[in-house]
């Protein structure tokens, strides 16, 4: 089992990532502190892992909500759907509620636990890789608004992040490879052991080495528990964990969460980054095609499936929630690492924006 610990003071929690953790009662029981267990699943995991989740819960009060699959159901009536049920099967504040998928389910079910008494006792399960690498880690929780994504939340630690990585097993293909786009952004930020993995293996990657998956999460978490550790609530370096995630968001938001998958539009918005970083001459071109291929390589799209309107695109950025000011706050690749900048020239974020738009 490989280990890690994401070090915030009392808050502090341990990262496990191993094949079969769900079926570890001896792990399990040492994180739940009180009688009962909300599991909050989604139609596609819960006929998967719940059940086997369940057995390893047996000395407790076991309940379960399951939610529909997709981004467009991580959203304000949800939110109060679960807070209702909680209330209703007299859940209390050192019960614990388990967040058994993706980021959908993690970003919901923290931001309920964060809400409920002022904060419940809180589980990443994470099952797609994507949530294991980046968002099931850090303690950002959230649900979406009508103008923007993610714009209702907290930041909200859990007491462990359990990450079993047979439920990679399971993961559809388009899934497993949107996953890499948030790897990607660990190796433009500074993950030169990453970067490593990511051009010298791509053939076992693809093939879903576990060995080699393995060495990925924990790389990633360990890079992402790091920089949190820094910054917990985004006020300086954590902003670097950002990257593409201001053009993401506005594609994601254009087309109403239906077309891509988030890791998708986040490979898209590195690749906006690029472009952006290339016309203010801070990346070589030889730098930004060498991260253009490993996006390639993956399967990751670089391009959108369709003509999007760039104002669209650029509105859509106006409400993200990483802006400061009047500015857009991006993050932009350089040879080595990833600067924060407030950029205000709209000419060549949407130069950047159309070369990516098909």
């Amino acid at each position: 089992m490989r280990q890690l610990t994401l070090p915030l003071a009392e808050r502090s929690y341990d990262i496990y990532i191993e094949e079969g953790l769900l079926i570890l009662p001896s792990l399990l029981a040492k994180f739940f502190t009180g009688k009962k267990v909300l599991i909050l699943s989604n139609e596609t995991i819960a006929p998967l892992y719940l059940a086997r989740l369940k057995r390893s819960l047996s000395d407790k009060q076991v309940f379960q909500f399951i939610i529909e699959d997709g981004e467009t159901y991580k959203n304000l009536t949800n939110f109060s759907r679960i807070i209702d049920f909680l209330i209703e099967n007299k859940f209390r504040r050192n019960d614990t509620l388990v967040a058994l998928g993706g980021g959908v389910v993690g970003d919901l079910g923290g931001f309920v636990a964060a809400s409920f008494q002022r904060g419940m006792g809180f589980i990443q399960a994470p099952t797609s890789l994507l949530a294991q690498v980046d968002s099931s880690v850090g303690g950002k929780t959230a649900v979406n608004h009508s103008l923007g994504k993610n714009m209702i939340g907290a930041f909200y630690q859990p007491k462990a992040v359990l990450i079993d990585l047979n439920t990679l097993d399971t993961l559809p293909e388009r899934e497993y490879i949107s996953g890499f786009a948030e790897i990607v952004k660990y190796a433009l930020i500074g993950d030169i052991d990453i970067k490593r993995l990511l051009k010298s293996q791509t053939a076992k990657i693809l093939a879903r080495d576990k060995l080699l998956l393995s060495e990925l999460v924990y790389l990633s978490c360990s890079k992402k528990a790091q920089i949190v550790a820094e910054d917990e609530i985004e006020s300086g370096t954590r902003a670097l964990l950002n990257l593409g995630h201001s053009f993401a968001h506005a594609i994601e938001k254009v087309t109403e969460y239906k077309e891509y998958l988030h890791g998708e539009a986040v490979s898209i918005g590195i690749q906006m980054a690029l472009n952006l970083s290339l016309k203010k001459g801070i990346i070589s071109s030889a730098s930004a095609n060498e991260y253009t291929n490993i996006l390639s390589s993956l399967g990751l799209p670089l391009k959108t499936k369709s003509t999007l309107s760039i104002d669209e695109l650029v509105a859509a950025m106006v409400f993200d929630k990483k802006n400061m000011n009047d500015n857009f706050r991006l993050v932009l690749p350089t040879d080595k690492h990833c600067l924060v900048v407030e950029e205000n020239d709209l000419f060549l974020i949407k130069q950047a924006i159309a070369k990516q738009l098909n």
